[in-house]
């Protein structure tokens, strides 16, 4: 199987330390302390831990940790069992008036005093931590449309953007100064930037690869641009010709640049996770590409999954080496959806306190350089994940599906985004009733 078929898993990282942040449980095996976490009694009752998944030693070590959860050893004799589910038996029965089938009760029992209370708790210890506010950086008329083999007319991507924009997206990338030869299907991107910049709404960053491009965008109208690093040696040469080395030697000459002229610089870092030659990438190597863009003056670095390999067990440390030396809230995450694991993966880096997050409407995406890159993860389906949650956006997803609608229209395929087609589905199930 190929490093592309397969996702990477705990057995190919570095090192294995930092991902003992995240919990995990099981009915099966073992369960939450409800005394200690909030839950109060509301829980369901699991079997003791066999020798094989044993954790009673994570037990103390996680006491305060970030991340709530942690697990313990339940045991208790069958003696001990029975008399607990008697006596919840009992209570049920004063509290309800009837009695529940003790067969059923043998194997599963749930307790009768989860109150409204309890569920908050529950919820409250989960979403401990989650920013009330994320910025979303819309990629799609970029990173979403670069790898499209048919050409997209100047006139449909200016309207994209136009659209996007209404939507209430805060950040658009708009378009990409990059050799034609290199990507035909931004060859327009003079034309393009010149028909949106003087939209007051959002910002509309540029893609610059070296110093002339960052120029040839300033002339077009830009006012802020962003660069691209790897943290994998051989996609940094096939994706920008040069070293990794050397590609910073270069963007400290365009930040040095933008600097003079006051232009915000942003910093992308590519597969964070993986790449699709090199396989996994060492978390060190991606925060110290990360630390560099900062300190040559990004003000932001977007940290990419290329290829979408990664997974929360995977992220988590390569966020916690790139948070050490680059402040939290100057990062942000990019994520493909490859194995449909960015919405994890998104939620993941919320609660390590990420708060900036790139999306592409319409799921649209793919690398040129990256084979078997998908689509980015779909705006539509972070709106509606971050709505759930209770976390503004000001984004309207009415009009951000219109969008979508709009691009896939024109592309003549479906949407990339499930939002996007479930909702698509009521609103045509509605309408027949």
């Amino acid at each position: 199987m190929s490093s592309l078929e397969e996702p990477l898993g705990f057995d190919k990282l570095p090192s294995m330390s930092t991902i003992d942040r995240i919990q995990r449980f099981s009915a099966g095996a073992c369960r939450p302390r409800g005394d200690d976490r909030g839950m109060g009694n509301c829980w369901i009752e699991g079997r003791s831990c066999s020798t094989s998944n044993s954790c009673n030693e994570d037990y103390e070590e996680y006491t305060g940790e970030a991340f709530p959860w942690r697990r313990h050893v339940r045991d208790v004799s069958e003696g001990e069992a029975f008399h607990r589910r008697a006596s919840s038996l009992s209570k049920n029965r004063m509290k309800f008036g009837h009695v529940s089938d003790s067969r059923y009760l043998s194997d599963h029992q749930y307790s009768s005093k989860c109150s409204d209370r309890d569920i908050r708790d529950i919820t409250n210890k989960f979403l401990k931590g989650m920013p009330r506010f994320v910025k979303i950086v819309e990629v799609g008329p970029r990173d979403g449309l670069q790898n499209e083999k048919n050409i997209v007319p100047t006139s449909v991507k200016i309207e994209l953007i136009r659209r996007l924009v209404s939507s209430g997206l805060p950040v658009v990338e708009a378009t990409s100064f990059v050799s034609p030869k290199w990507v035909p299907q931004l060859a327009d991107a003079k034309d393009v930037m010149k028909a949106v910049c003087d939209m007051e709404d959002a910002r509309l960053p540029v893609l610059t690869p070296n110093l002339k491009g960052f120029e040839a965008a300033i002339a077009a109208g830009a006012k802020e641009v962003a660069v691209f690093a790897s943290a994998s040696e051989s996609f940094s040469k096939s994706n920008i010709n040069c070293s990794i080395e050397e590609s910073l030697v270069r963007y400290r000459a365009v930040c040095n640049a933008a600097k003079e002229l006051s232009v915000p610089v942003r910093g992308y870092v590519s597969c964070v996770v993986g790449c699709p030659v090199e396989g996994a990438i060492p978390p060190s190597k991606v925060a110290y590409v990360a630390k560099e863009l900062y300190n040559t003056g990004c003000f932001e670095i977007s940290l990419g999954d290329t290829i979408g390999v990664g997974t929360p067990g995977t992220v988590v440390p390569m966020l916690e080496a790139v948070m050490a030396v680059v402040p939290v809230e100057k990062l942000a995450v990019h994520f493909h959806d490859t194995y449909g694991q960015s919405l994890p993966n998104i939620l993941v880096s919320l609660q390590m306190g990420i708060i900036t997050v790139d999306s592409s409407v319409a799921g649209l995406g793919g690398c040129p350089y990256a084979k078997g890159a998908s689509g980015n993860v779909a705006t539509e389906d972070v709106v509606f994940m971050l709505n759930g949650l209770g976390i503004k956006t000001n984004v309207d997803l009415a009009k951000l599906r219109s969008a979508g609608d709009f691009i896939s229209e024109h592309l003549g395929r479906q949407s990339g985004s499930k939002t996007a087609i479930a909702l698509s589905r009521v609103t045509a199930d509605a309408s027949k009733i």
